[in-house]
């Protein structure tokens, strides 16, 4: 039995009992008591690596405000609203917020010369920039061509060096390749690595280290090189949430379940910078009767600061980032992290009990990212998700073959609100299955087979 097997066997107690052991933790408020978060200053983390003092809180630029309103998936025509995103920088930073994360690829291209703007407006020692070798274009597998989008980063960012570099998207398949070939292909045939490798020795890398989607076998070789002493990784970028520590690869088994990666990473001494404690915004928006049972716990605390609590506790975690497109969100997780208060043994049993039931509704974990986009037979992937797992969340899923006293409200509400949410040239019913979409989702879903899915409960629908 392998070391994920093992953790697998332990079971969900013994597992999360890892989550717990580095911290001490306070004791648990009484049920139905108020909790006031923000009455004091962030919560920092040391990287043992380069003594880096980073906010608990890191600051994810991928999903900018634009002067339209909303964001690029809303308004992709729209300019980024550079007033706005200068505002939320310094609110982030005046509040401790030093981690900033961003990507040649995020916002069509657009999230580097935003965050650059404005950060270069602040000292350049006041904060660390995150960004990544976002090669995934098999025509940017050339050395030359990595090599360019490393130089346009710095350029973009307006700065000299870079605190926190990432391999972008590591273990991901393309549609004719492998997870191993395509990491070979934007990596190492083309020798880029190494030359990354030459940066950081000559100081316009601070720290390398990569971060990981899909194929864990991929994930495993990045840390036996490590092992073995033949790359050296200052950090690992990983999904972790309360329901993806013990069922990320049972809500979809391209994935692995976060308390295998931390603990892989943890026992190596690698931090931790931890990206989607939301999952897409799917643990903020529960169930009713799910947030009901969170309130009467602490009811000044909404289900988001749960996650986020969650995802700070453990010692190995140097940050958790955040997609804030908005003041309130940036408000809100400023205050959860300052101070942050590590979740308990028995608060970490309660949250395990809400991730089986959330489990157990079987939603699609699709965290609107939007990489599957566009479809080239027009179909709104992201909202078509988006719309069947708010029913689940809302308990608009009715079941034709076991009809309640509800049945008609139901149905009626997801039928209406599904031709709402989405135009009916953009509908599931006309995916062909091509799967143009299927490799360029971080959470391997099997699109086209959600697609048929979903049509055909829609069809069942109709004619019930």
């Amino acid at each position: 039995m392998d070391r994920r097997d093992f953790l697998k066997h332990l079971g969900g107690a013994a597992a999360a009992a890892s989550l717990l052991a580095a911290c001490k933790k306070p004791e648990s408020p009484e049920q139905g008591t108020t909790t006031i978060d923000g009455q004091g200053s962030m919560t920092y983390r040391t990287n043992h690596n380069t003594g880096d003092k980073v906010s608990l809180l890191g600051y994810g630029m991928m999903r900018l405000p634009v002067e339209a309103g909303g964001t690029m998936r809303e308004n992709p025509d729209s300019p980024i609203d550079q007033e706005m995103v200068n505002q939320q920088v310094d609110y982030a930073l005046e509040h401790g917020v030093n981690y900033f994360d961003t990507a040649p690829v995020y916002c069509q291209g657009k999230s580097e010369g935003s965050t650059g703007i404005a950060l270069s407006r602040h000292p350049r020692d006041s904060y660390f920039i995150a960004t990544k070798m976002s090669n995934q274009n098999p025509a940017s597998w050339d050395k030359q061509s990595s090599m360019d989008i490393f130089e346009n980063s710095l350029k973009e960012l307006r700065t000299d060096y870079v605190d926190y570099l990432l391999l972008h998207s590591v273990g991901m398949p393309s549609k004719d390749k492998d997870a191993l070939a395509v990491f070979n292909g934007r990596f190492m045939d083309n020798g880029i690595l190494d030359w990354l490798v030459e940066q950081k020795k000559n100081g316009r890398i601070r720290n390398l280290g990569f971060s990981y989607h899909g194929d864990v076998s991929i994930f495993d070789m990045l840390l036996k090189w490590h092992d073995q002493g033949k790359y050296h990784w200052d950090f690992v970028q990983i999904e972790l949430n309360y329901l993806d520590w013990n069922y990320a690869d049972e809500i979809n088994e391209r994935n692995t379940d976060a308390v295998y990666l931390y603990n892989e990473l943890q026992r190596r001494n690698i931090p931790s910078v931890i990206m989607e404690p939301l999952l897409g915004g799917r643990l903020a928006t529960l169930p009713d009767y799910i947030v009901k049972r969170m309130q009467e716990r602490e009811p000044e605390t909404p289900a988001a600061r749960w996650a986020f609590r969650f995802a700070g506790t453990p010692e190995g975690v140097l940050t958790v980032l955040s997609g804030m497109s908005y003041m309130e969100h940036l408000i809100e997780n400023v205050a959860t992290y300052s101070p942050l208060r590590p979740i308990t043994e028995d608060e970490n049993a309660f949250l395990m009990q809400i991730a089986d039931e959330i489990y157990n509704l079987k939603s699609i974990p699709c965290t609107t990212c939007s990489y599957c986009m566009p479809c080239p037979y027009g179909l709104n992937i992201p909202a078509i998700f988006a719309h069947y797992n708010k029913c689940i969340s809302e308990g608009n899923v009715p079941n034709p073959e076991h009809p309640t006293s509800t049945y008609n409200k139901a149905r009626r509400a997801f039928l209406i609100g599904y031709d709402r949410s989405v135009p009916k040239l953009r509908q599931s019913s006309h995916c062909i299955g091509c799967n143009h979409c299927v490799p360029h989702c971080p959470q391997r879903i099997d699109i086209p087979a959600e697609m048929r899915r979903i049509d055909e409960y829609v069809e069942q629908l109709k004619r019930s």
